[in-house]
């Protein structure tokens, strides 16, 4: 796999003190990278980015994190860690579709979805993205659509609702990355922001070329490298060099200056700012 796909979660100015209490808890867990705007850290070996955003978004229960724990995770005392000062969507118990289960919301506002079986693989973490309202009747097409543009993917898992020939669950690869997607028929208050998005790190400017066209299409292109797809939810797509361009000591304000006039991120501008 070229690419490196991977969550940002957005806080407000709490994503380092967020990362340091995800590490605590979680084993296999370690700080990559921090810097005043976002901190870079693996969560029993898959890497995820917290980002110091401020105020404007907050992060949604349309994006969630699996943690498939199995015998690596003592997932009572995880439950109890994300529980004290968040909140239990569904309590750690036994579910028609999971006999040790729990959705949380922690403090920090991420929502953990914790599975007491193991998943074969290394990416323990797995993003789930839940269709809601009009976009209810859509995990086939969203899976389609990502699985076209994303080269060597492939869906894994399909389960209709009872009723009808929408999906309740599916769980697909992106170039080797792990997905899970889920729909719900009742009326929620929260869809998709920018709250929760998905990195894609580029080789090269063809890469991040391809990636923001097609992501984008039909969708809403923003700043610095951030797109919503046509369902809603939002990437960022960004070249795999940007924090070492950001970090520069003599050319790193600079890089960052031009990369906050960007809409699709030009990567000569970024390296000769």
């Amino acid at each position: 796999m070229s690419r490196l796909i991977y969550p940002c979660l957005w806080f407000d100015q709490q994503a380092a003190e967020a990362a340091d209490f995800y590490v605590s808890i979680f084993p296999n867990s370690e700080i990559l990278e921090k810097n005043p705007m976002a901190v870079s850290f693996q969560v029993l070996g898959t890497q995820m980015m917290g980002l110091n955003g401020g105020p404007m978004y907050q992060q949604t229960q349309a994006s969630s994190y699996f943690v498939y724990c199995g015998s690596e995770v003592n997932i009572e005392e995880l439950y109890d860690s994300l529980l004290d000062g968040g909140k239990a969507i569904f309590p750690l118990g036994s579910y028609p579709w999971n006999p040790k289960y729990a959705w949380v919301t922690d403090k920090f506002g991420t929502n953990w979805q914790l599975d007491a079986d193991p998943i074969r693989g290394s990416q323990k973490i797995v993003p789930c993205l839940l269709f809601v309202n009009e976009n209810k009747t859509r995990v086939r097409e969203a899976m389609d659509f990502y699985i076209s543009v994303f080269p060597e993917s492939m869906k894994l898992m399909e389960a209709p609702h009872p009723h009808s020939e929408d999906l309740l669950f599916a769980q697909f690869k992106l170039d080797g990355y792990l997905i899970n997607a889920m729909s719900s028929t009742e009326s929620h208050d929260f869809g998709f922001t920018p709250g929760n998005s998905l990195v894609v790190t580029c080789q090269d400017q063809a890469e991040i070329d391809y990636f923001w066209e097609k992501l984008g299409e039909n969708g809403r292109f923003d700043r610095c490298g951030w797109l919503s797809d046509r369902f809603g939810h939002s990437w960022q797509i960004i070249p795999k060099n940007l924090g070492k361009l950001i970090s520069d000591p003599v050319k790193g304000q600079k890089t960052m200056e031009a990369l906050l006039q960007m809409d699709k991120l030009i990567l000569d501008k970024l390296i000769n700012p």
